[in-house]
Order: structure tokens, then C-alpha cells, then sequence
């Protein structure tokens, strides 16, 4: 497990501002395809599409995509509905490939297919105060421990869909979904993973409910 004690703090309360943003050398930008994860039901927002839900003046994909685009090469979005509205934020748009709704694995599936990097990292639509260094803290563990993937680590806990990962791992996910798999960290207890240590937890806030959007509004 590699960690750093140099995360950005006080994370909901911090206003974008590109100068603060940690990006890799350009060469290894170039290998990073950015997947922002909207492809869920947002059943616990009253079935709404959480990535287009306004949020300080701005839908919360907005925020995630401001954070994540300087810290990557390009962009893709997974989204399953409202796919005009989504291509309006002027990043491809790619639907999952297996049916139903069926999580993160399938938009990371989805995603997998249609970069032509050799890496992609993944980040939830509702989460609007991603670290600025996410990237590239998660690519020199990656490098350092020789990991297929490398995933955020924050109070206790992994939080799998905020992880890099090498596309050469796309036949594994294949056949872990073409199984019936659903879990992330299932999947990929199977390869070599590299985990990272961010301190501020509030930058890895997901905002799934009216109750909590409505509460970091007013923050």
C-alpha cells in the first residue's frame, strides 16, 4: 500500500482552481483516459439523474469533469439516459454494454473498450471535490508496486470506483461480467492492486441523497 499525507484538505469547501492541479508528465497524461461514472438509477435521489442535478450553480458532472479533464488525456462519460444532455458537456458519451443497469463494472467495461489508452481512471459523477492530485498520486503507485490497477483508500475503507486501472485487464472484467460478477473489488481482488492513502475523506463525498445535496449546498 503506498500513502501520502499531502492530499488536499477541507475538500467540500474548496473552490476549483487549475494552478492546484497535480498533473502527470505529459507523456503519461497522454495514456489516461478519464471515465466519469453516470450510468447509475439514482435511486436513492428520487430515481433522478444525479450527474445532471444542479449543484452550486452547475450540474454535479460539471464539477467532477472540471476536476478530472486537467489530470487526464481525454475524456469519456458513461451514461445510460439523457445521453444528448450528457454529450452537450463536449466529451464522448458511451452507454453500457451489458444491460440493466448493472453498476460501475459495466460503465468501466464500456469505458475499457472505447479508450485507446493504455490506462483509465474512474471517478462518480457525484462527487464533486475529487483531489486535484488523484491521478497522479494513483499512477506512481501503479508504477512503484508494478500493480495492475491502483485504487483510493480513504477512512478505512477502499473506494473502488476511484481507481486507475490498465486496460489490458478488459478480458478479466469480460469474463467476470459475462459470469454474473457484479462487485467491484471482487473482481479485481484477483490482480495486483495498489492502494493509496487520501486523508480528506470530504474529497471522496458522494452526494446520493436530496438530504445531503441540500446540506452541502449550504456549507
Amino acid at each position: 500500500m503506498t500513502s501520502d499525507d499531502n492530499a488536499p484538505s477541507n475538500a467540500a469547501n474548496e473552490a476549483f482552481n487549475p494552478s492546484l492541479v497535480t498533473r502527470p508528465s505529459s507523456s503519461r497524461l497522454a495514456r489516461v483516459t478519464g471515465l466519469v461514472l453516470a450510468g447509475g438509477m439514482g435511486r436513492r435521489m428520487d430515481s433522478r439523474d444525479k450527474g445532471l442535478v444542479p449543484f452550486r450553480g452547475k450540474p454535479m458532472v460539471a464539477h467532477v469533469i472540471e476536476r478530472l479533464a486537467p489530470q487526464v488525456g481525454s475524456v469519456l462519460i458513461n451514461a445510460n439516459r439523457n445521453v444528448e444532455q450528457y454529450a452537450a458537456f463536449g466529451h464522448p458519451v458511451i452507454s453500457d454494454e451489458v444491460g440493466g443497469f448493472a453498476g460501475p463494472l459495466a460503465g468501466l467495461h464500456a469505458g475499457m473498450r472505447a479508450c485507446t489508452t493504455e490506462l483509465i481512471v474512474t471517478a462518480p459523477c457525484d462527487s464533486p471535490f475529487l483531489p486535484l492530485d488523484l491521478v497522479a498520486r494513483l499512477h506512481a503507485a501503479m508504477e512503484s508496486e508494478i500493480a495492475d490497477l491502483a485504487v483510493v483508500r480513504t477512512g478505512g475503507f477502499a473506494q473502488p470506483v476511484f481507481a486507475l486501472y490498465s486496460v489490458a485487464l478488459l478480458p478479466s472484467l469480460t469474463a467476470f461480467l459475462e459470469s454474473g460478477g457484479r462487485k467491484i473489488d471482487t473482481w479485481y481482488s484477483a490482480h495486483r492492486v495498489a492502494e493509496v492513502e487520501f486523508d480528506d475523506e470530504a474529497a471522496f463525498a458522494n452526494i446520493n441523497t436530496i438530504d445531503e445535496l441540500q446540506s452541502l449546498e449550504r456549507d
